[in-house]
Parts: C-alpha cells; structure tokens; sequence
C-alpha cells in the first residue's frame, strides 16, 4: 500500500466520523456543491458512502 493509498484510507475513516458526530449532535454538514455552500441533513448520508473515487 503506498502513501496515496493510505491517505485516502484515513480521508474515509474521518468521514465515517464526521457523519456519525453530525448524527450525534443532530447538526447539519455544510458543504459545497455546483458553487454553492448549502446545508445537508447528517440523516440522509449513508457512513458507507465513499469520498473519494479514482
């Protein structure tokens, strides 16, 4: 496993946290999408989702 591999490992990992803290503390994610800084329900994402695609 080379180094790039393993960062994306760890990138996964602190998503799986944030959305489990987010659920948590019934807060929304903010994100950006098409431009725009909008609101996400924690609910509606899957922790299994990935963040990074190759």
């Amino acid at each position: 496993m080379d180094n790039t591999d393993k960062i994306i490992v760890g990138l996964e990992k602190a998503y799986q946290k944030l959305i489990e803290f987010k659920k948590y503390k019934k807060t929304p994610i903010i994100v950006s999408k098409d431009g725009k800084v909008v609101e996400m329900n924690p609910e509606e994402i899957s922790p299994s989702n990935t963040v990074y695609s190759k």
